[in-house]
């Protein structure tokens, strides 16, 4: 997982192809806990919060608002 600080770096064109690729993992993970083929039950919270802090960044981002690392 990325940190906030790295994130803040990336532009937001970066970002949201990052989130895309989060949201196809948790929809994936998803479906793999659902059929039990789930093997790493902790991956489905770090996805979640990654596609948490990538969202953070996104709107502070666009609001012109600098985060604090």
């Amino acid at each position: 997982m990325s940190k906030a600080s790295e994130l803040n770096k990336k532009s937001v064109d970066e970002l949201q192809s990052e989130l895309a690729n989060l949201k196809k993992e948790q929809f994936n993970l998803r479906f793999q806990k659902a059929t039990n083929q789930l093997g790493n039950t902790a991956r489905v919270r770090q996805v979640r919060r990654g596609i948490a802090r990538h969202q953070t960044i996104i709107n502070a981002k666009r609001a012109g608002v600098a985060i604090e690392e």
